[in-house]
């Protein structure tokens, strides 16, 4: 009997734990200034790595725990991340207001070729990129890989053999969040989110970096300053974790 007694509260304990993994939130993101909903808000559990976006109400829902950070993002607002509490998951949906920012934005100045009709002349004044080209998810033909080598292998093995390094650092001491990397890989939520962003914002706050960090892996991990410049998030995220698993590697061995 009380081994029955004991059975039974195991299976109360482990189908309580499962439950508690598996809570949803819910909420309604308003524009602050005037309390309209803001509609494909975007939307990143930075603990489980989950994502959604809000509908045309400004309503989601989202897989989350007690302490797990939601993380907000909308173009032209100002991100904010929101710790999810007790009453929230008791009481249910909460408003949560999103700020506009002022965006000022800088004259671009297109330069175009002059051309002369002589094609040996015009030949000479097209310029000409020799970055080293791939393949990789989220473009249509290949991204650029850097100038001194056709792979990331030379410089991630120099950054493993010199701890001063800033990739062997950034990769060393943040263990537990380069390991979020695969998590986003294959939540298609986030891939779809990352795919249309180009402000590195989300992958810094899943990553727990800044941007000067993720620019300095790319760096080193030998991509291009063009492939840096103007790749979306989702081609950062898909460059990052591509240097991390070579890292491993070589690391290992």
């Amino acid at each position: 009997m009380k081994l029955l007694i004991s059975l039974t509260f195991l299976l109360f304990i482990g189908f309580s734990g499962f439950s508690q993994d598996q809570d949803i939130v819910t909420g309604k993101v308003l524009n602050a200034s005037n309390d309209l909903p803001l509609e494909r808000v975007n939307i990143v559990n930075l603990n489980q790595v989950k994502g959604t976006t809000t509908d045309n109400s400004g309503d989601f829902e989202i897989v989350a725990t007690v302490n797990d950070t939601l993380f907000f993002s909308y173009l032209g607002f100002r991100t904010i991340q929101v710790r999810v509490t007790n009453d929230w998951l008791k009481y249910g949906v909460v408003k949560v207001k999103m700020t506009e920012l002022g965006i000022a934005l800088e004259e671009v100045v297109i330069k175009p070729i002059q051309l002369t009709g002589y094609l040996e002349i015009d030949a000479k004044n097209i310029p000409i990129y020799e970055n080293y080209r791939y393949s990789i998810s989220g473009l249509n033909s290949a991204y650029e890989g850097g100038d001194y080598s056709p792979n990331a292998t030379a410089k991630v093995l120099g950054a493993i053999f010199n701890p001063a390094d800033a990739l062997y650092n950034i990769f060393g001491n943040n263990p537990k969040q380069m390991r979020k990397l695969r998590k986003m890989k294959d939540d298609d939520e986030i891939r779809n989110l990352l795919l249309t962003k180009f402000d590195r914002q989300t992958l810094a706050a899943v990553l727990q970096m800044n941007q000067i960090d993720i620019d300095e892996i790319l760096a080193r991990c030998n991509y291009s300053k063009d492939f840096i410049r103007s790749a979306n998030d989702l081609q950062i995220l898909d460059a990052i974790n591509g240097c991390y698993e070579e890292y491993k590697v070589l690391k290992r061995d």
